[in-house]
């Protein structure tokens, strides 16, 4: 059985993490500084290999070498590092900044001890990944102080036995008996010799989340973050570092993954002597906490992978972890339902009639579990209304017995029922503003800025965040329910809490983001048979943070095919298949009025945690005898696609194809999914080569009875189908091994 070792060599003075895979080395060098040493792929043993060598730097503050005298070729300025301080001599980017008594900004934080134990401290209030056994991971925690602030770091490393991953946060502790407010606090800091590397990022907007970027680093800095108050839709919380010449199937990578869901920050340096420093963790801008004596701050959980089999290899790391480690509840693994949706089909515009009308032509063809969308509480026919008010919009529903009636008509129809909520909201023209003005966020005498007609809640205040989990129980409590749709809309302006003094304000975002947690974590406790699932304006909010809590996240508000395929490649170099709903919608799609094939919408949206999201008494019968067709076949390969191995085959970003396939552990059930976007009037034979099958193993084409060895579909590859007319078709195939 593989296990995790930690290792402190006392005549090295050295750190060593590792297991079968990976190696983690760090020192304690002259003056208690803790220096990084090596992360990568597992070695034996260190035997000073990379021990900084001396060099005298121009304009380097020097630190002292042999007891009482100053080493000039001694600096912290190019020194690697585990954890950076701040104005004392490194004038690289920071891992921590405090704000003294007397106004100081100096950070300087020293080798104090360390301690290991098995398995993983839980953090208190905050999402992350964990064990279920303590022999799964060992943990060594390192003490760093600061003698002058009388403040303590504890840099939290976790090793786990069997992956490739060290998880990483970082506690600050207040032993001084003054108030001090931590400016800027790093999940995790990485230092990295001089190498030609890359960065890729998951820029994106609504509508075109986690699209893929790929960049040289050069010498300065290369920043990504949000300040949006969430993890949002235009820089997703992970990245990953690479060498120039990484690819899918090999090459090293390093990816940086945060489980959190607020304004993040990931800052890449890269110094003058071609050095890359990472620091990544809650951001910087707009941050300040203030930490009373004997009080602590936890930062969130970063996860850092390495592979060195290229992207495929880091993301099957992710996937397996976030899927069996980060993700809880009774539906971490059971197969999800296929879903069809009533907002493309109705909007605010429904009743009891049309509902029911959808239901009747939506159990026959196979679908799992109906969701009704926004428009149910309050008095809420429109956007401009009603948000905050958990309460039956009675009217809407009379004629069909309410939400309670209609919970039961679809239960009777051996269907699931879903409702859809956006906890975190609040509008202007509601009872609740009417009652607690107050409760939303605001700074006196400024204008409010209104987005989608709506302002957020302040969830940094837990009377807010009691006032909407009694809302919501209540309805919960009282009608029968299977799902949650948890949606969030816009970001947050105006950040001031009206119970927090003037020199807390800059705690506001991250409360905010503890007070969401704190309410999912009070309703899944309380309903752990609700299958709950995130949202935010579709993936705004897609990160390791919620999936702690919700087990998938809408993907994108664009069904739009063509759109899907790049939001769902790029989504899957950080996340599982299991945490990624995918929907067919009608065309003319409602947000690029594009057109295509009902065959090639399914076969995208059969690539996630699939579902429909038009009004299915619209579709002609062929229609329906394909939407048939595309149930069952999605039925017969559900579990693979969500808990098999997935690869990345063909990148959409760079060329005119995509290719993506499913594996199951054992090797012996393969689904390949290939996409041509634009067609040409001399269209070129294209070829794909599968990965990660038996090489001697016999596949047979479950279509054609085909009999292909496994070192064929790999090495050799076959053609895909050219004759299909038109942009945007896709070919699926599927094998078993014989």
């Amino acid at each position: 059985m593989a296990k995790a070792d930690i290792i402190f060599d006392q005549a090295q003075q050295i750190f060593h993490l590792r297991n079968e895979k990976i190696s983690y080395i760090m020192g304690i060098s002259e003056g208690e500084i803790l220096t990084h040493l090596y992360f990568g792929r597992r070695i034996s043993g260190y035997h000073g290999t990379r021990d900084y060598l001396r060099y005298e730097r121009g304009l380097s503050p020097n630190l002292a070498g042999t007891p009482g005298q100053v080493d000039r070729h001694y600096s912290k300025d190019v020194l690697p590092q585990e954890f950076a301080g701040n104005q004392t001599g490194d004038f690289r980017s920071p891992a921590i900044i405090i704000k003294a008594a007397d106004g100081a900004l100096a950070t300087d934080f020293r080798y104090d001890s360390w301690e290991v134990f098995a398995g993983k401290p839980e953090l208190v209030g905050l999402p992350q990944a964990y064990v279920k056994d303590t022999n799964e991971a060992q943990t060594l925690a390192i003490t760093l102080k600061d003698k002058t602030l009388q403040a303590s770091v504890i840099l939290y490393y976790t090793i786990y036995a069997e992956r490739a991953v060290i998880t990483r946060s970082t506690q600050v502790i207040n032993n001084s008996e003054n108030i001090f407010y931590i400016e800027k606090v790093a999940s995790l800091q990485l230092d990295m010799p001089k190498r030609d590397m890359d960065v890729i990022s998951f820029p994106g907007s609504q509508f075109h989340e986690r699209q893929v970027e790929r960049q040289k680093l050069r010498q300065g800095i290369t920043e990504f973050g949000s300040r949006r108050g969430a993890s949002s839709h235009h820089m997703n919380p992970f990245v990953i570092a690479v060498d120039a010449t990484t690819s899918e199937q090999s090459g090293e990578a390093y990816g940086i993954q945060l489980v959190y869901s607020g304004n993040h920050q990931f800052t890449f340096e890269k110094d003058y002597i071609d050095q890359i420093r990472l620091v990544s963790g809650i951001n910087e801008d707009g941050f300040s906490w203030q930490l009373k004596p004997n009080d602590h701050f936890q930062s969130p959980e970063a996860i850092l992978v390495y592979s060195d089999a290229g992207l495929n290899g880091m993301s099957q790391t992710y996937h397996h972890l976030l899927r069996e480690r980060v993700a809880r509840g009774q539906y971490q693994y059971q197969d999800r339902p296929i879903v069809i949706n009533n907002w493309e089909a109705t909007y605010f515009d429904f009743n009891a009639q049309k509902i029911e009308g959808i239901l009747d032509e939506a159990a026959p063809l196979g679908i799992e579990m109906f969701v009704l969308d926004d428009g149910w509480f309050g008095q809420r026919d429109d956007d401009e209304r009603s948000l905050g008010d958990w309460y039956e919009y009675t009217s809407k529903l009379a004629d069909g017995g309410g939400l309670r009636g209609l919970s039961e008509k679809v239960h009777a129809k051996n269907m699931k029922f879903g409702l859809w909520f956006e906890p975190e909201m609040i509008s202007k023209n509601s009872d609740l503003y009417q009652q607690h003005p107050d409760y939303a966020l605001q700074i006196p005498n400024r204008p409010m800025s209104l987005s989608r007609d709506q302002y957020v809640l302040d969830f940094s205040r837990q009377e807010v965040v009691e006032n909407i989990y009694q809302q919501m129980t209540a309805i919960l409590d009282r009608v029968p329910i299977d799902y949650i749709k948890w949606d969030m809309n816009r970001h947050m302006t105006e950040v001031h809490s009206a119970i927090l003094s003037a020199d807390q304000q800059g705690e506001v975002s991250h409360r905010y983001i503890l007070g969401v947690y704190n309410l999912v974590e009070r309703l899944t406790t309380r309903y752990p048979e609700i299958l709950m699932e995130g949202c935010s304006s579709g993936g705004g909010r897609f990160d390791a943070g919620m999936l702690y809590y919700f087990p998938q996240t809408w993907t994108s508000d664009s069904t739009d095919a063509a759109e899907r395929i790049k939001i769902q490649y790029g989504t899957t170099f950080g996340y599982p298949v299991s945490n990624m709903t995918a929907h067919v919608a009608a065309v003319p799609n409602p947000q690029t009025q594009r057109h295509i094939s009902l065959k090639t919408r399914g076969d995208v949206a059969s690539s996630g945690v699939f579902g429909y999201e038009l009004n299915v008494q619209e579709l002609t019968q062929g229609e329906k005898d394909l939407v048939k067709e595309q149930i069952a076949f999605y039925k017969k390969h559900r579990h693979l696609i969500q808990f098999g191995d997935f690869y990345r085959l063909k990148n959409p970003f760079t060329s005119n194809e995509a290719a993506w396939e499913f594996v199951s552990p054992d090797g012996s059930d393969v689904l390949v999914y290939h996409f041509r976007m634009l067609a040409s009037g001399q269209q070129p034979f294209t070829i794909t080569k599968l990965v990660n099958l038996i090489p001697d193993g016999v596949y047979v084409d479950q279509a054609t009875g085909e009999r292909f060895t496994g070192d064929e579909l790999m090495y050799v590859g076959r053609y895909d189908d050219p004759t299909q007319a038109g942009d945007y078709v896709s070919q699926v195939r599927s094998y078993y091994l014989d």
